[in-house]
């Protein structure tokens, strides 16, 4: 299940493309970027534009399996790229990315590293990349960054599902055990307003005490509790953000919440 549906994935992408492209285009390349330790700000933005190609060929081709993704982390060789080229590299990877998918629909089945084999996992994924990445770029200009709290919800029922891999289970020599009895995580997105149905879709319930990681949608008590803004709580889950931060509220085991956290960010150092 899903906040947002398939269209609305894409035209936020698109949206989210176009917001990035103006918070830069008056940005200095060379600007070191924070939430990418070694990336200056034209290397963040290859990267962006690499993965919707990288993505836009998976739904293209219709492809079973894995398409190499060089464009995606191959990007050293592009820390003096010009604004322009910068910009024409953001827009045209969008749209030819937006077009696969619109082209596709979201039940086309594609190979994908995630949960979801299909057209819809690519534009979520894509849209969340690109939202957790104009808040890099924000940070490194100096710039505010916002998003709608629905998408921000929805960037975290993504996380959710790639929190629940079997992986972060399997037994390893000198890793500490994620799962353990009365193991269990309350994720709050604190002030969605008076909508039922957003409310709903903004609290989450981690149990970690059984045989695998499972979560769904509930107010619980739980061993640890975790409250932020929805855009702020993407960001913890990103790892921009620290559990100290200000923005970011602690009831509990803080020692299960930095373990849960560092785990399930697994995905994101391969």
């Amino acid at each position: 299940m899903t906040v947002l549906g398939y269209d609305r994935c894409c035209a936020e992408l698109l949206m989210q493309t176009d917001l990035l492209r103006a918070l830069v285009a008056d940005a200095d390349p060379s600007v070191a970027v924070p939430g990418c330790p070694g990336w200056n700000l034209a290397q963040l933005l290859r990267h962006v534009g690499g993965a919707h190609r990288w993505a836009e060929a998976v739904v293209r081709t219709r492809s079973a399996e894995p398409v190499p993704h060089d464009l995606v982390d191959e990007v050293a060789g592009y820390a003096h790229e010009t604004p322009e080229a910068l910009d024409a590299w953001l827009a045209d990877g969008a749209r030819h990315l937006v077009e696969a998918l619109r082209g596709a629909g979201p039940d086309v089945p594609v190979w994908s590293p995630g949960p979801g084999r299909t057209a819809l996992f690519w534009a979520r994924r894509m849209l969340h990349e690109t939202v957790v990445h104009r808040a890099d770029a924000s940070r490194a200009v100096g710039a505010p960054f916002a998003v709608a709290r629905d998408v921000a919800l929805d960037a975290v029922d993504e996380w959710m599902g790639f929190g629940s891999a079997p992986e972060l289970v399997e037994p390893a020599p000198g890793v500490v055990p994620l799962l353990g009895p009365g193991r269990t995580l309350h994720v709050r997105a604190t002030g969605t307003g008076t909508d039922a149905a957003v409310e709903a879709a903004a609290e989450w319930l981690v149990d970690l005490s059984g045989d695998a990681v499972a979560w769904r949608r509930a107010h619980a008590e739980a061993a640890v509790t975790v409250r932020a803004a929805p855009a702020d709580l993407v960001l913890l889950l990103y790892g921009r953000y620290t559990a100290d931060d200000r923005r970011v509220e602690v009831q509990g085991d803080r020692a299960l919440l930095d373990l849960w956290l560092e785990r399930t960010s697994f995905w994101l150092r391969e």
